[in-house]
């Protein structure tokens, strides 16, 4: 056999023979990390405000992780789902009375959730809302890339792409009420939007939209789902996204920081909504126990070290310090909550809606002088920046991106 590779060239080389593309990345190996920092193969320490698109909650490699996945791979890695464990339980029952809903349903992924709440609106409207199945999303949403949650997602850029795709969605103006009250007809079975539409430029819902949908449908007797993949688990001060609105849905999905890195998923829902019958909902690996005592893991130590406070109060000491910055730069905008911030660059005129495709962009330009700096932050617009650190980040941590920040932006502007 030959010798593993261990330089980015060597490992590089490998990635092209062996390696999908799906997407463009630098080259750039990455090989371990360690709270808000991670190191490529070559040594190279980067500042981590991505973590994994809002994914490592606790930072990388937190002990906390370690130690339930030791403990647990020494009792038991998988049963099948056909079998109850004891840590699925106990996760299950953590998130239904942190959270308020009633029952879970455990996936992998952010998608599968939103997948299985989709499922689940189709058969109550199949059950009580005469056979509806339409679901209103939002213009400039995520959802997820299968088949049906780019059908769901409002991203014009993939309007016919893998025709045909799934039918029943209609997309409305984010934050606009009264767009969602003339979508909502009687052939609709369910509102899905994100408290923060974070895939989309970190956009948040206003209070009054989404005390509106509640109203809206309670009314209607259509079900409101939450997509709270990005927006939980601490990410926006409190451990839940809806908490900070005071509007409970009838579905949460939930992903990303639920395993704190490692793949967990799940859809929360009042009883009402709960209608699967034998078959009809399942995956080989969901509700595995190794997942399972991650996630809990990982849940628990976010309500014990009062990470969701710490988020807030950290997420307001980044966004005066990016209102310092903007001054500087004469930014055009800084939104966010908690610690999902997103920047627009002076040269963005694009109003939120369906991002169109522009490279290189200002985004792109920036985020890539960052990299080579020891920074790692995203554009997920063509003029907008997007910060997600760790919820564990410090205020040293902070200030450290913030000068790295600026000289980048003073290289590139």
């Amino acid at each position: 056999m030959s010798p593993t590779p261990k330089t980015t060239r060597e490992l590089l080389a490998h990635m092209e023979q062996s390696v999908m593309f799906t997407a463009a990345r630098p080259p750039v190996v990455m090989e371990r990390g360690e709270g808000s920092y991670l190191w490529d193969v070559e040594g190279g320490r980067y500042l981590d405000f991505i973590q994994g698109w809002a994914v490592n909650c606790l930072g990388h490699s937190p002990p906390v992780i370690q130690k339930a996945l030791a403990r647990q791979a020494a009792v038991l890695v998988n049963a099948s789902p056909a079998y109850y464990n004891p840590q699925w339980i106990e996760f299950a029952g953590l998130l239904t009375k942190t959270s308020g809903l009633d029952k879970v349903f455990f996936a992998n992924t952010g998608a599968e959730a939103n997948e299985g709440a989709l499922k689940m609106a189709r058969k109550y409207g199949m059950r009580h809302l005469k056979g509806a199945y339409g679901v209103v999303t939002a213009w400039n949403s995520f959802h997820g890339r299968t088949l049906a949650m780019m059908s769901a997602t409002g991203k014009g850029v993939w309007e016919g792409l893998f025709e045909p795709k799934v039918p029943g969605f209609t997309h409305v103006p984010f934050n606009d009420l009264e767009a969602m009250r003339l979508a909502v007809t009687n052939k609709v079975c369910a509102v899905m939007v994100e408290p923060v539409q974070g895939e989309g430029g970190v956009f948040p819902a206003t209070v009054e939209y989404l005390r509106g949908l509640r109203k809206l449908c309670d009314e209607t007797g259509v079900l409101l789902i939450f997509d709270e993949v990005q927006t939980a688990i601490g990410r926006l001060g409190h451990l839940y996204g809806f908490q900070h609105y005071g509007v409970q849905p009838d579905i949460m999905t939930l992903g990303k920081g639920l395993g704190g890195g490692f793949p967990v998923s799940a859809v929360v829902a009042r009883e009402k909504a709960c209608l699967f019958d034998i078959g009809e909902q399942g995956g080989t690996f969901n509700a595995q126990p190794l997942a399972m005592a991650v996630g809990k893991a990982v849940v628990e130590e976010v309500i014990h070290k009062n990470l969701c406070a710490h988020a807030a109060r950290m997420g307001g000491r980044l966004m005066d310090k990016l209102k310092e910055m903007g001054r500087e730069f004469g930014f055009a905008d800084i939104r966010g909550m908690g610690l999902l911030v997103g920047v627009d660059l002076p040269q963005s005129e694009i109003p939120p809606g369906p991002a169109q495709p522009s490279a290189p962009t200002i985004g792109h330009q920036v985020v890539q002088e960052c990299l080579k700096a020891g920074l790692l932050i995203n554009s997920p617009r063509p003029a907008t920046l997007r910060f997600m650190p760790a919820l564990t980040v410090t205020e040293t941590e902070i200030d450290e991106m913030v000068d790295i920040l600026r000289g980048c932006l003073q290289r590139v502007l």
